[in-house]
């Protein structure tokens, strides 16, 4: 008779389910000993800082655009303030749409500008004072930017890349009562 080696029993198995309430507690020790609190450097009350990071992160994108300032893009030379094409506006004398000889180069910077720019296109925007009615305003608002218009096509800009506007006195570049508040509203804004 051959005898085959046996294996010892296996102790019966004991049910593995923890009473209920264990389970909570095993969870609420787990939970209270994996701390996730970010440590944060010293405060910097005061300084006008935003908050610091925690040490632990790495900065986010919402975190890096809260920090640095949006960088501007760049639409054209007459942004630049070294630049002849920056000077675009063209005051006139009280109830006038006659071009003063001292503004003839700014327009004459930008008709060229133009003129060699083909696809650019611009709004001249004409202004007035407060005084008259707002009907009187925005029409002389209207002559002054015509004015100016005329001129640029006279220097070779097209027509057709050119559109005039009137305000009238609805748009001051300064909200003043007096002649020098009067003498910087009445004005030709080429824009861009």
């Amino acid at each position: 008779m051959i005898s085959t080696p046996t294996r010892p029993r296996a102790a019966p198995r004991r049910d593995l389910a923890a009473p209920p309430g264990a389970v909570l507690v095993l969870a609420l020790l787990l939970a209270g000993c994996a701390s996730t609190q970010p440590q944060f450097e010293p405060q910097t009350l005061g300084t006008g800082l935003p908050p610091p990071l925690p040490l632990n992160a790495a900065p986010s994108v919402a975190d890096t655009a809260r920090t640095e300032p949006a960088r501007p893009t760049y639409r054209g030379p007459w942004e630049d303030p070294a630049n002849p094409l920056y000077r675009r506006t063209i005051y006139f004398d009280y109830d006038s749409t006659e071009i003063k000889p001292q503004f003839l180069d700014v327009i004459r910077t930008h008709s060229a500008y133009l003129g060699t720019t083909k696809g650019q296109r611009i709004t001249l925007e004409g202004n007035t004072d407060e005084r008259g009615t707002r009907e009187y305003n925005l029409a002389l608002g209207d002559r002054r930017a015509e004015s100016v218009r005329q001129l640029m096509v006279a220097e070779g800009v097209s027509a057709d890349q050119m559109a005039t506007l009137s305000y009238g006195e609805e748009k001051p570049a300064d909200p003043g009562h007096g002649d020098a508040a009067w003498r910087l509203n009445r004005r030709v804004i080429i824009h861009y």
